[in-house]
């Protein structure tokens, strides 16, 4: 049996005779009889009391301590005595060491998991628990399905540490019965060519070059914005995406590229002609930001876009009073209603340019490896999961290939 079972109302001690007798301890009638301990896998004591005339209960209760450890289902006591909420957040502090991911996770958790889930014990979650807070997820108004696949993905995690941590014995979220929410399947259709020339002669001079570098470089928004006169390497032919704009409770900084990878990206001669112009146009301007988190250090970079004013380009100004304008002048969403009001457009977004340079590239071979990489994916199966439909049909290239083959073959003597 693990453990052993202590008497705290008696205590062993040498009698006269030199044998072992019974005496009672000061606590004697009072409170619990016996503490049953253990040590757990973390190397540390557990304990639990039961009062009197219990004994056999203390020693069914540590038997079964002891199988469950030897199966592998062992989870610590103290899993009945902490909420989910108590142990996601201290989970939270450890998960990662970027603090905006922290908050964003931290606000998802707060605002959609903690209400269903947050007062219950960890120790008490079975799959019946998930399914329901599933159900309550999809009846929940404004939450589509990519959203929810990212609220239950973080539930998952969590879990998944309790059960590293042995609060569970097994993750309930990846029971057979669960069926995690499926995002909508839209398959990207890029820009055709006079599309990204229509739009970019529709901009603002001063914004036409964020196209080129968005549709030839693959760059998001966010890097495109934060692109600074350092980023074309001394060959000129290299750009080098080290950092980004984006906001972190309404307040720009700079930070790493998403993921936290910088990444070189081919700089086609194109596109570095049209940045070279537009910084003769537009001088590059020297911005200042926090890094990272708006409490972070301040960092200073010489952007190469940035407003009509001087200042930074804000992504909620641009979207609205300059690209959505161009979308509707080449004919891609309609014009503004009489409120001056666009179509929202999330398929047309600065994203669109993304998309058409994969669409180069794949269309002219490009292997997914390097394309994952140009467009600073976290592993290529992300690229093909986004875009293989993309991929030129390979039937095609199996048709010449075997037919170059025999056909070459055939052309020569091989007896009879």
């Amino acid at each position: 049996m693990a453990g052993h079972i202590q008497d705290r109302w008696y205590r062993s001690e040498t009698g006269p005779n030199g044998k072992p007798v019974k005496v009672k301890t000061d606590r004697h009638g009072t409170g619990m009889r016996y503490r049953a301990r253990y040590v757990g896998p973390d190397g540390a004591e557990k304990s639990k009391s039961f009062p009197d005339g219990k004994k056999r209960l203390a020693e069914k209760w540590l038997s079964a301590i002891e199988t469950d450890m030897t199966r592998g289902q062992y989870t610590d006591p103290k899993s009945m005595q902490i909420t989910f909420r108590q142990y996601a957040e201290k989970w939270l502090d450890s998960k990662t060491p970027s603090a905006t991911a922290r908050k964003e996770l931290g606000r998802r958790l707060r605002l959609h998991a903690y209400p269903v889930l947050g007062s219950r014990p960890v120790g008490t979650f079975r799959p019946e628990h998930i399914r329901a807070f599933l159900a309550t997820l999809e009846a929940k108004p404004g939450i589509g399905p990519s959203y929810a696949r990212n609220i239950f993905a973080d539930v998952q995690s969590v879990m998944s540490a309790a059960v590293d941590d042995s609060l569970l014995s097994r993750n309930p979220c990846s029971a057979r019965s669960i069926r995690r929410p499926r995002p909508e399947a839209h398959p990207v259709v890029p820009w055709a060519p006079a599309q990204v020339f229509a739009v970019r002669a529709a901009l603002l001079e001063r914004y036409r070059a964020m196209v080129d570098v968005g549709a030839g470089c693959g760059l998001r928004q966010g890097e495109v914005f934060g692109l600074a006169e350092d980023a074309i390497a001394a060959d000129g032919r290299t750009l080098r995406v080290v950092r980004q704009i984006k906001h972190v409770e309404g307040r720009p900084v700079f930070a790493l590229p998403k993921g936290g990878k910088r990444r070189d990206v081919p700089l086609p001669d194109s596109v570095g002609q049209a940045l070279r112009a537009h910084m003769d146009a537009c001088k590059p301007v020297e911005i200042t930001l926090p890094w990272d988190v708006p409490e972070g250090p301040e960092v200073s970079a010489r952007l190469i876009f940035t407003a009509e004013q001087g200042g930074m380009v804000w992504r909620s100004n641009f979207n609205g009073k300059e690209w959505k304008p161009a979308l509707a002048a080449a004919g891609l969403i309609p014009e503004a209603d009489g409120d001056g009001k666009y179509e929202s457009a999330r398929e047309h977004g600065m994203h669109a340019l993304r998309h058409f340079y994969a669409s180069a590239l794949l269309d002219a071979g490009e292997n997914i490896k390097a394309v994952s990489e140009y467009m600073g994916h976290a592993d290529p199966a992300l690229t093909l999961r986004v875009y293989a439909h993309l991929m030129p049909d390979s039937r095609e290239r199996a048709r010449r290939a075997i037919d170059s083959v025999l056909w070459g073959a055939s052309q020569e003597d091989h007896g009879p």
